[in-house]
């Protein structure tokens, strides 16, 4: 009689790792896509014009740019663990307080606060990874991106059809009720998180927290993943008016639902792939050359074409987001992944929205469509070129040696 060959104990860690490790990149998404769906309430309710909508919309961008670096503080001066812990709070109370007080002030600072919580988590994730899983950096990336992508299309969908009828229709409740999970995530975090943050934490000067602005390195990640970031952004936000003045209104909703759902199979397969691709230069220059492509199909198509184009948009962006998410892990030194994360964070958000405010002021200024997707193409060229300069060599992750710890 043959027997089941039983999972070690590490295996089971390495389970349990990985699944708080999903459910924690879901939370950088979950309470944040919850809102657009709800907009036409909120200015019911709050009379929001449509600047204030501009600035509601925006706020959570903007924070992650300014807020990465206090997370690499964070992570500096208390550890990987109780930073994540800290950030994921956070989220789940200003969250949850968003629609306590009636006034649109507060709302701006709840969602400013909220926004806040995700991009102190964010920095702390690539040290995370390169700690836990030394030789598996590419596939643990591809797991958090994942739960990432899985995050935002939950609370798009669902918010409207699912959550808004439980809550009777009130939008302030269906706020709320996104706050549970990022609250469940962090109290399982707090209970099992010794699966997932090594005993210790990287051997690191608690003063280096600030990045290094003077290495290129930074400045070309922050770049890299900032065209990746404006690519998926400026779509969201101009796709809508650019199908319309090509004059297939009716196309709206599907390009739209093309270019978000079209990310989710993307990352079931680099759960499969991230491993390899996360190491070879040509992987990045590809799938931006394949962005690029995607944009100048969507400029050149007529009709049900574009709904294809926003697909390929989509699916090619979020594998090059997750092998950028990889980068820092890769190429620096354990002391130096946090504070390199939050410097590529911080650009990269901040490119995003000028990026974002350059294309809408471009189509004011030449009353044309056109210019309001245009910059998507340079931002894929941006994209492939900085791929193209980056040295990867001898960044396999079999060869990653384990990272260097330090007793609490």
């Amino acid at each position: 009689m043959t027997q089941t060959p039983r999972r070690s104990a590490g295996q089971d860690n390495d389970i349990a790792a990985l699944a708080l490790l999903w459910l924690v990149g879901a939370c950088l998404r979950l309470s944040i896509l919850a809102v657009p769906p709800l907009m036409p309430l909120l200015h019911a309710s709050l009379g929001l014009n449509e600047g204030q909508v501009g600035l509601l919309s925006s706020l959570p961008s903007l924070m992650f740019a300014m807020a990465a670096i206090p997370g690499a503080f964070l992570v500096a001066r208390l550890g990987i663990g109780s930073t994540l812990l800290i950030g994921l709070l956070l989220n789940a109370a200003a969250s949850a307080a968003r629609g306590l007080v009636p006034q649109v002030d507060f709302l701006y600072a709840t969602t400013a606060l909220m926004a806040a919580g995700v991009a102190v988590t964010q920095p702390a994730l690539p040290p995370l990874v390169r700690n836990r899983f030394p030789r598996r950096i590419g596939f643990a990336t591809a797991v958090y991106t994942n739960g990432l992508l899985v995050g935002e299309i939950l609370s798009a969908s669902l918010t409207r059809p699912l959550v808004l009828p439980l809550v009777g229709g009130h939008w302030r409740g269906a706020v709320a009720v996104w706050a549970v999970p990022v609250l469940a995530t962090a109290l399982l975090v707090m209970a099992f998180g010794r699966h997932l943050v090594p005993r210790g934490r990287p051997a690191a000067d608690a003063r280096q927290w600030i990045p290094d602005w003077r290495h290129p390195l930074i400045w070309r990640l922050g770049f890299l993943l900032g065209g990746v970031n404006a690519m998926y952004f400026v779509a969201n936000a101009f796709l809508p008016d650019f199908a319309t003045a090509a004059g297939h209104p009716e196309l709206i909703e599907s390009a739209l639902t093309a270019l978000n759902v079209a990310q989710l199979p993307a990352s079931f397969l680099m759960l499969a792939l991230a491993g390899r691709m996360a190491t070879q230069r040509w992987a990045y220059v590809a799938t931006a050359s394949l962005s690029l492509l995607s944009v100048l199909g969507i400029i050149a198509s007529r009709g049900e074409g574009m709904v294809l184009w926003c697909a390929v948009l989509g699916f090619s962006n979020s594998i090059t987001l997750i092998l950028a998410f990889a980068l820092p892990s890769l190429l620096c030194a354990p002391a130096d992944v946090p504070r390199t994360s939050a410097g590529m964070f911080t650009i990269s958000y901040g490119w995003a929205m000028a990026v974002s405010i350059f294309s809408g002021q471009l189509w004011d200024w030449t009353r044309s469509s056109l210019s309001g997707i245009a910059p998507l193409a340079l931002c894929a060229v941006v994209t492939a070129v900085l791929a193209g300069t980056l040295s990867l060599a001898g960044h396999a992750e079999r060869a990653a040696p384990a990272a260097p710890v330090t007793p609490d």
